[in-house]
């Protein structure tokens, strides 16, 4: 059985909370913040593709990679990233929205989709209250198609998705010592369907564990 939002939302929410209640143990005495760091991280890209062509339902796959954070002031900071990212989707077995140009093999066949974006976000870091641990995060990313594989295409077609995407971010960043946890919501504004003019979009909620030096 697949995951409603709602039970992603409430199972993010309680690994949040749990880490919140345990910052105080591992994170640090003093509150000062370097000019420049850098760091990893690694986690689950939690997708779906909006469409009339795609079954509802989320997917879960993995997404990781590098970040440099930059002090602005006490308040503000930036963070560009450089992620892999992968994405995973079922189309619909329904006739009357997918063409019959594009898939072969009958209504048995597995009609499957995945993606590999190298995705580059910029977003804007909010320190909330004095002790510049937790972070709201938002700002835009871009994401190249690295490689696309359908089941089930007929012969002939090969590239159905589009080769990049913009996408709008926002989230919470919670440091500790070393250990960085981030929870943030990926939506799509680019149309990623390279076959046809029917809307695709991109929807995320990614999750990650990480370390910042």
């Amino acid at each position: 059985m697949k995951n409603t939002p709602q039970i992603i939302a409430k199972k993010i929410l309680l690994f949040l909370t749990i880490l919140l209640l345990t910052m105080n143990v591992f994170s640090q005495k003093s509150d000062r913040e370097n000019f420049f760091k850098i760091g990893a991280k690694a986690g689950a890209n939690i997708n779906k593709i909006k469409g009339v062509a795609y079954k509802n339902g989320f997917n879960y796959n993995f997404q990781g990679g590098v970040f440099a954070q930059l002090k602005l002031t006490n308040k503000f900071g930036l963070q560009p990233e450089v992620n892999f990212v992968q994405t995973q989707t079922e189309f619909t077995n329904d006739v009357n929205t997918i063409t019959d140009d594009l898939f072969g093999g009958g209504a048995t066949a597995q009609h499957k989709a995945k993606l590999d974006y190298l995705e580059v976000p910029l977003l804007l870091n909010v320190n909330v209250g004095p002790t510049k641990k937790i972070k709201l995060q938002f700002g835009p990313a871009y994401g190249g198609l690295l490689k696309q594989t359908v089941d089930s295409l007929k012969t002939g077609v090969k590239n159905i998705y589009k080769n990049g995407e913009w996408s709008v971010i926002g989230g919470l960043w919670i440091q500790m010592s070393i250990i960085n946890i981030s929870a943030r919501y990926k939506a799509g504004l680019s149309n990623i369907n390279g076959f046809s003019n029917q809307q695709w979009k991109n929807q995320a909620i990614q999750v990650s564990l990480g370390i910042t030096l």
